[in-house]
């Protein structure tokens, strides 16, 4: 408790077994304030700075963490050529939406466009593909459809196929195989799930991940009762609306997992986000600078079959050499970087007297 506050609840899940139909009730103490486990470093330290390439949109933190940023900035990625195309695409060939909302998610007609696209997709990308899903279950759902209705023996056709498990173990061997399937050039996909270990800390570079295809917004499981917990103590105590804080996490996610394609300053990468949500302006204006850099008007807004002619001439220009000279026009020289570092000026700061500093951009290329 801290000033009459309870920042922590004891939660009971009702079902908390991964196991379909199988019933496992847990009991958890769940942390409702997410400030708390910062605020040591605030009083600690008299500058702290905070930066990721995925921390759109940044207004929320400071209420979220509890504090108040002298800068506060994101910024746009520094590259010799456009090295990245998120690409929107909002309907299958048919002109039907696509999109992963409860209503619309056990629709043939999206279950069959979703097969298609990606059948598509493999066909004319090389080497890997990764495939994001908003859920296990809802992976389990379209692979079982997939397989019934043939997709599955046309993306084999095409490249290998791995799948994400819950089991470190067999998922550590399916991405080992992956790797090998792209290095002999034959060439894989791997069907992941966002929040899954995927998403988090493996990197797709090189020809590991020419794209990255994320299969809806990955909200959160809205019925946990640790996250209705999270959600009503955000909305009293800090006024965040649980609308803005679902959005906020679910895009966050989504940048999360498209990031995996792009690792360095001459590596290039296709980000496809496969919902008609993405669409709209307050869906996609959450996403980090650094992506909707590249991410013009004739990026939105299409059918499958109008971005895989995006995607083959994306293909055909990053598959020119690259320009050793304009590459070092986007890196510093040793002598570049001294004169921006003048002699620094020695001040007595105690701890607790600074500031802290919340910036945002592709971290991974900016330290190439």
């Amino acid at each position: 408790y801290a000033e009459g506050v309870a920042k922590f609840a004891i939660i009971m899940e009702p079902n908390g077994s991964h196991i379909p139909g199988a019933s496992d009730p847990i009991i958890q103490l769940a942390c409702l304030d997410s400030s708390l486990a910062i605020a040591p470093l605030f009083k600690r330290f008299g500058s702290v700075i905070i930066t990721s390439g995925t921390l759109s949109p940044i207004d929320l933190y400071p209420k979220l963490l509890q504090f108040q940023p002298c800068v506060s900035e994101s910024l746009s990625m520094s590259t010799f050529r456009p090295c990245i195309r998120p690409l929107v695409i909002t309907r299958g060939s048919d002109q039907l939406a696509v999109s992963t909302k409860f209503e619309d998610r056990g629709d043939m007609g999206v279950v069959r466009n979703y097969g298609a696209m990606l059948v598509e997709l493999c066909s004319v990308i090389p080497d890997g593909v990764v495939a994001f899903f908003t859920s296990y279950s809802y992976m389990e759902s379209l692979i079982s459809e997939w397989d019934a209705m043939g997709i599955l023996r046309e993306l084999t056709k095409s490249k290998l196929v791995f799948i994400e498990t819950k089991d470190v173990v067999e998922t550590t061997l399916a991405l080992d195989n992956y790797r090998r399937a792209c290095d002999c050039g034959r060439g894989a996909v791997f069907l992941s799930v966002a929040r899954g270990k995927v998403s988090e800390g493996i990197n797709f570079d090189r020809h590991y991940g020419r794209a990255v295809v994320m299969f809806g917004v990955p909200f959160q499981y809205t019925l946990s009762h640790v996250l209705r917990a999270r959600l009503e103590y955000l909305q009293t105590h800090y006024q965040i609306r649980e609308q803005d804080f679902l959005n906020f996490d679910a895009l966050r996610q989504a940048s999360q997992c498209v990031g995996r394609v792009i690792r360095s300053k001459t590596d290039y990468g296709l980000m496809i986000f496969a919902d008609s949500r993405y669409n709209r302006h307050d869906k996609r204006s959450k996403l980090p600078k650094w992506i909707l850099q590249f991410m013009g008007e004739s990026c939105l807004n299409l059918s499958t079959d109008m971005a895989i002619q995006h995607v083959k001439q994306f293909l055909r220009r990053m598959g020119q050499p690259v320009d050793q000279t304009a590459l070092q026009s986007v890196l510093l020289t040793i002598n570049e970087v001294n004169r921006m570092n003048p002699t620094p000026v020695v001040q007595h700061t105690s701890a607790g007297e600074g500031g802290a500093m919340i910036t945002e951009s592709s971290a991974e290329v900016a330290a190439s």
